[in-house]
């Protein structure tokens, strides 16, 4: 590829960021759409929903697993070594997926094979990218790259749910894969670079004076940053791991079983993944906003304000357990839409905000090593609960809690108190 004219309107790392945009359709997209391929297989093999829910589990407990890893290979490689293959592996997994006959073929297939290769098109990935190319607009492009969540979420639950219903749980598994290589493939090989200073660039687009670049042109906040052992020391990182988990706990057990629990109480299938899907397109719009807003106003106070919302998200569905009502099922789309999407731009700008450096590839998949730890305990619980209970109602107010409990924790991580080049 050519290099790019430093005096182009465009500059390059919005390229990038569309290439997260689209990177992250298919990571959550794919994600999101376990919940309706979850129930034709609970109705064909009858498994119970504790161990079933638990394959969605085990692909989070890879992701936890690799996500540091991955991290660190990408700071030390670069991105494009790292996702492409990762790729290759993610199409690979769903294609296996649609031979599967036995729960520990899904485990395996679905949970491990296609769980470690969807790591690495993940938002670890793409975080220890656009932490480089961005530093004053740093919460608008995470906002906008991450919005790929909700648009995965609207495309893929509604598109999987149509294609299960026609051609079955297997056909829909193979297209996944295949839309996987066909798009994501050549997406990144030819559009993804690590850093700025590899095209002539600087963050942001500007233009960096002689005094704040070495003799090699790279800007020295690229070069800086805390070595790992004085991270690991800091009270912040240690509160940076524990807010997004905590948030991610109530988050999977929402996303995992609000298809099921709606079908459970008279709702059509395709209305329920309608619903899902429409929460998704709120947060897609909802991500770019949170991000534009907390470059005004703070990531804390962003983060509240949407942590608000995601409880009246969760509080929606308690209510509707508890009286039928469809006002409760649209309440709960747009309040957790809405809340929804303060999430994950709030964690990757508020760890880059502390943290960003040369190891912050790292840094972030420690970050979402944890997130993987939450997402996989919310996953695992929802079921389990509704095992013991006979009802998700606990599993509802499960999420409330834990909502708030990560609001309180992002203040004590206090992002407003670092320099918004994490030094």
């Amino acid at each position: 590829m050519n290099r790019p004219n430093r005096s182009s309107r465009i500059y390059y790392g919005w390229i990038i960021v569309g290439v997260g945009l689209v990177s992250m359709t298919f990571w959550f997209g794919v994600r999101a759409s376990f919940s309706v391929f979850y129930v034709p297989l609970l109705e064909e093999f009858q498994w119970n929903r504790g161990e079933s829910a638990g394959v969605q589990s085990i692909t989070l407990l890879a992701y936890t697993v690799l996500a540091p890893i991955v991290g660190g290979l990408i700071d030390r490689f670069g991105p494009r070594r790292v996702i492409v293959p990762g790729i290759l592996v993610f199409s690979f997994g769903l294609v296996l997926s649609s031979y599967l006959d036995s729960l520990f073929e899904f485990y395996v297939f679905y949970g491990v094979v296609m769980g470690s290769g969807i790591t690495c098109v993940g938002i670890v990935s793409y975080a220890a990218v656009l932490a480089h190319w961005f530093e004053k607009k740093r919460g608008l492009a995470s906002g906008i790259a991450l919005s790929g969540m909700g648009f995965g979420t609207f495309l893929f639950v509604p598109l999987s749910q149509y294609l299960i219903s026609s051609y079955g749980w297997r056909f829909t598994f193979l297209v996944q894969g295949a839309l996987a290589l066909a798009v994501l493939l050549p997406l990144n090989f030819l559009w993804l670079r690590h850093k700025p200073h590899e095209l002539g660039l600087f963050p942001d687009g500007r233009n960096t004076s002689p005094l704040e670049k070495d003799d090699i042109g790279i800007p020295r906040k690229e070069q800086g940053g805390m070595p790992i052992k004085r991270i690991l020391r800091a009270p912040s990182f240690w509160f940076l791991l524990a807010f997004p988990s905590l948030a991610v706990v109530g988050i999977y057990v929402v996303l995992v079983h609000n298809v099921r629990f709606l079908i459970d109480k008279g709702v059509s299938p395709m209305t329920a993944a309608l619903i899902f899907a429409a929460a998704g397109g709120i947060s897609s719009f909802f991500r770019i906003f949170w991000g534009h807003v907390s470059d005004r106003i703070g990531r804390e106070k962003t983060y509240t304000l949407g942590m608000t919302s995601i409880c009246l998200g969760a509080l929606s569905l308690l209510f509707f357990d508890m009286m039928p009502d469809k006002v409760f099922a649209f309440s709960f789309m747009i309040f957790f839409g809405v809340g929804w999407g303060v999430t994950a731009p709030m964690f990757m700008a508020a760890a880059a905000d502390l943290f960003k450096g040369k190891v912050f590839g790292l840094v972030y998949g420690l970050v979402e090593g944890m997130i993987g730890v939450g997402a996989a305990l919310g996953a695992w619980a929802g079921g389990f609960i509704f095992d013991v209970t006979g009802s998700y109602r606990s599993a509802f107010g499960l999420a409330v809690l834990v909502f708030l409990f990560s609001c309180i924790l992002m203040w004590f991580a206090a992002p407003r108190k670092a320099g918004k080049d994490g030094e």
